[in-house]
């Protein structure tokens, strides 16, 4: 009995060394495995994730202190030189793993920009690729509206410091809230070349671009381009066409809406089209003032001994409204002029006075005071809008010297907010009931000389003359002659 029992002691004893043995080879092994499958997995996902961004730091000189410009904003009263950062954008960007047929499904971007002025949110969608064919994706969120090709090139690879008059002013801050269908082969098709977007958006520009409300109405624009890239066998020609076509608006509050016509004498001016008196009392019933534009675009490069050199250009023509002062697309609907007057009265009993009268009686007498105050309190009214027809157009020619870092660049844009008029159309008197021309309907081009030189992969300086020269008119004071509002840009910018 006592020897059957130490063997079993022993037996028992001798499983459980077995156990803590084996836990002692293969538990470090295990863990070492986890660790490493964790660390792979960490790593995989870090390894998606793109992080990026630039500096844009700059002086500039103007001809005149005060300068309305376009070349990175008006300039301050009494200034005629300033030290600015244009833009400081981050960029983080996450791609979903490629599926099985080599292509992420899904791509999420925030983008903000940070400058001396504070932080506003440039990027901020999620876009989505259909698994099956990788020919149709979904972007939703703040992006760049897809007309032409200068709205969305981006502003560290473009060679001139800023986009052309007529692009800031049609699509203030460039993106929009909206969601986008872009129908485009992916990279293995033989259609890769050719890519559609369209998509509906807000039009109020988001943040940035002077709205603060994500959209005030129920319209949207409709945007839509439609383009091609190709290039020959050898990729030293490349070159690309695009059409482009945005139909929208806003709604129409309480304002009136002029069109361009004449007067009982003859004279160009504004007319009445829609009088706010017959605006709709329900504000979902109301009208929509429209805007339409359709643009083409082309681009080509080659590069030969002399260097690459690169000519762009693009052309857009259409209807757009705007206010008296200004053929900016609006950010926010217009109000009424609100004014209320009230008035608050106080009574307050002054000190008693008592007199003797010729019989001795006391008398004593009170001396009330009403102080009665009025105050008001006036909103500044609504702007009328004014409808106007308008082209503009802008070229590039780039030139990189060789195989130096040097680039040379010459740009020449134009932005007529009024093609029914020119010249000493503008500033004439008209007769009551039409509205007068002004300074909004000047027609405005810029010649643009650049250097550019890239101190490494990271590093690029640029000094950039542009050469603003408006339209004229002896009937309208302050521009008999041409502004003296050219400006010069020393740019260096640093990206990572």
């Amino acid at each position: 009995m006592n020897l059957r029992l130490t063997r079993n002691l022993l037996i028992i004893a001798f499983a459980f060394a077995l156990k803590a043995t084996a836990q002692e080879t293969e538990s470090p092994m295990d863990t070492l495995t986890r660790r490493v499958a964790s660390i792979q997995s960490t790593l995989d996902v870090i390894s998606r994730i793109k992080i990026s961004g630039y500096i844009q730091s700059q002086f500039q000189l103007t001809d005149s202190a005060g300068t309305a410009s376009f070349a990175g904003g008006n300039f301050g009263s009494g200034a005629d030189k300033r030290f600015m950062l244009r833009r400081g954008r981050v960029k983080v960007q996450y791609d979903s793993p490629n599926n099985d047929l080599g292509w992420s499904t899904s791509q999420y971007v925030f983008q903000i920009d940070v400058s001396e002025k504070g932080a506003t949110i440039k990027d901020l969608y999620a876009k989505f690729t259909d698994p099956w064919s990788g020919w149709f994706s979904m972007t939703a969120g703040m992006q760049n509206r897809p007309f032409g090709y200068e709205i969305g090139y981006s502003s560290s690879l473009r060679e001139s410091p800023e986009r052309g008059r007529m692009s800031q002013t049609i699509f203030p801050n460039e993106r929009d809230l909206g969601a986008m269908v872009t129908i485009q082969g992916p990279k293995i098709s033989n259609w890769n070349w050719l890519k559609l977007e369209a998509g509906m958006f807000n039009g109020t520009g988001g943040p940035g671009a002077g709205a603060n409300t994500s959209d005030f109405d129920k319209f949207k624009d409709f945007i839509a381009h439609l383009s091609m890239t190709r290039s020959n066998k050898t990729e030293k020609v490349k070159y690309g066409l695009g059409v482009s076509y945005c139909d929208g608006g806003f709604r129409q509050d309480q304002s009136n809406l002029y069109k361009s016509g004449i007067d009982s004498a003859g004279v160009k001016g504004f007319v009445i089209d829609i009088n706010k008196t017959t605006i709709h009392p329900d504000i979902a019933a109301r009208t929509e003032v429209k805007r339409n534009y359709l643009g083409v675009d082309g681009q080509v490069s080659i590069d030969w001994m002399a260097g690459i050199t690169t000519i762009r250009a693009e052309y857009i023509q259409g209807t757009q409204p705007g206010t008296s002062g200004s053929s900016v697309s609006p950010a926010s609907a217009p109000t009424d002029a609100a004014s209320t007057a009230y008035t608050s009265t106080s009574t307050s009993n002054s000190t008693s006075v008592t007199t003797i009268d010729s019989l001795g009686n006391p008398h004593t007498s009170t001396t009330t005071s009403t102080t009665t105050t009025t105050k008001a309190t006036t909103t500044t009214a609504a702007s009328d809008l004014y409808k106007r027809k308008f082209n503009g157009a802008y070229f590039y020619f780039i030139q990189s010297i060789g195989q130096t870092p040097w680039q040379v660049l010459v740009k020449y844009d134009w932005y007529d907010p009024n093609t029914d008029v020119q010249g000493d159309d503008i500033g004439k008197a008209v007769k009551a009931g039409t509205k007068a021309l002004n300074a909004t309907d000047l027609k405005y081009s810029t010649l643009g000389l650049g250097l550019a030189y890239r101190w490494d992969a990271n590093v690029k300086l640029t000094a950039y003359y542009d050469m603003v020269k408006n339209e004229t008119s002896k009937n309208l004071a302050g521009y008999n002659s041409d502004l003296k509002d050219n400006v010069f840009t020393l740019r260096a910018q640093i990206k990572f």
